[in-house]
C-alpha cells in the first residue's frame, strides 16, 4: 500500500511488506552471488571488520537507544515484586547504547554484556557509568564461545538480541540461539529486533553484494541478513525456544540526503524458554 507522505510512527503487521514491480525486478535481477573464496574470507575476517567499524565510528554511530516502552514494560512484567533484582544479558552489546540508559533508569538490575568486537567491549568498560557491581562486559563470539564461561547456566531473566543475529552467517544462527538458551532461566524471555525482509536497506545493495538468500555484504565487509518471521520462528523452535510474539514493524523514514521517503522493515519478536521438563 502506498503512503502519500511520511507518516511519523510505525505500524505492526503479520504479513511481509508488498514490493512494487520495480523492486521485484531489482531483486530478481540480482542472481550472481559473491564467490566462495570471498565468502570464506568475509567469514574469517568478520571480527576484524566489526572491530574496524568501531574504530572508525568509536561511540557515536548508534545513538543512545533509550530503552523503548516495550523493553521497560517487558522488564517490569518479569518481576514478581517491584524491588526484585533482574539479570539481563545483552548479546551483541556494541558500545553499550542500550545498557547504560537502562542501568541509569533501573537500579535493581544486573547486566551481562558481550560483543564480538574487543574494541566495543573496551568502550563499554571505559564508560563512566560502568561499574563491576552492576555490569559485566566480556568479548565473545556467540557462534563458538560458550556463554557459560562468563554467565552461570540458567541464570538470566531477559536476553536482548537487538540487531545482532543479522550479522551472523545463516548457517550459524541456530548455534547463537542454542548458546543464549543455555544461560536463560526456564520461563525467561528473549527480546529480538532486527532487519526484516524487504527493508529499504536490502533493496539498496548494489550488484556484487549478495552472499545468499536475503544475505548481503556492506562496503565495509560487515554482513547483514534480512529476516522473514517464518525463518526466525523455525530457528528458535530448533533451539528449544517458544515464540510468544513475532511481527513486522513497518516505519516510513525520511532520507534527508536524497529527500526520499523510505520504507523501513524490522522484525520484532519475543521468545521464551520452556520449563526443563518440556525441552531438552
Amino acid at each position: 500500500q502506498k503512503m502519500s507522505s511520511c507518516v511519523p510512527g510505525q505500524s505492526k503487521t503479520s504479513a511481509a511488506r508488498v514490493l512494487t514491480q520495480e523492486e521485484l525486478d531489482r531483486l530478481s535481477g540480482e542472481r550472481a552471488l559473491v564467490s566462495d573464496f570471498k565468502q570464506m574470507k568475509l567469514e574469517k575476517e568478520a571480527q576484524k571488520n566489526w572491530d574496524l567499524f568501531y574504530k572508525r565510528n568509536t561511540t557515536n554511530f548508534f545513538k543512545d537507544r533509550h530503552w523503548t516502552t516495550r523493553e521497560f514494560e517487558e522488564l517490569k512484567a518479569c518481576r514478581e515484586f517491584e524491588s526484585q533484582r533482574l539479570v539481563l544479558l545483552e548479546a551483541g552489546c556494541g558500545v553499550g547504547n542500550c545498557i547504560f540508559p537502562l542501568l541509569e533508569d533501573d537500579l535493581s538490575i544486573f547486566v551481562y554484556a558481550c560483543d564480538f568486537s574487543p574494541r566495543a567491549v573496551e568502550f563499554v568498560k571505559q564508560n563512566p557509568l560502568y561499574c563491576p557491581e552492576r555490569c559485566c562486559a566480556f568479548q565473545c563470539d556467540l557462534t563458538k564461545d560458550d556463554l557459560r564461561d562468563n554467565v552461570p547456566e540458567g541464570s538470566v531473566d531477559v536476553i536482548t538480541l537487538i540487531f545482532v543475529l543479522s550479522a551472523v552467517h545463516p548457517d550459524k544462527m541456530k548455534l547463537v540461539l542454542q548458546n543464549i538458551g543455555r544461560v536463560l532461566k526456564p520461563g525467561g524471555i528473549v527480546l529480538f529486533r532486527d532487519y526484516g525482509l524487504y527493508d529499504h536497506a536490502m533493496l539498496r545493495f548494489k550488484a556484487g553484494s549478495k552472499l545468499g538468500e536475503n544475505f548481503y555484504v556492506r562496503q565495509d565487509g560487515t554482513r547483514s541478513y534480512f529476516f522473514s518471521k517464518e525463518l526466525l520462528a523455525e530457528l528458535c523452535e530448533e533451539a528449544g525456544l517458544q515464540c510468544v510474539a513475532n511481527d513486522y514493524v513497518l516505519r516510513e523514514t525520511v532520507n534527508k540526503k536524497e529527500g526520499l521517503c523510505v520504507p523501513r522493515v524490522f522484525l520484532q519478536s519475543k521468545f521464551t524458554k520452556l520449563g526443563q521438563s518440556q525441552s531438552s
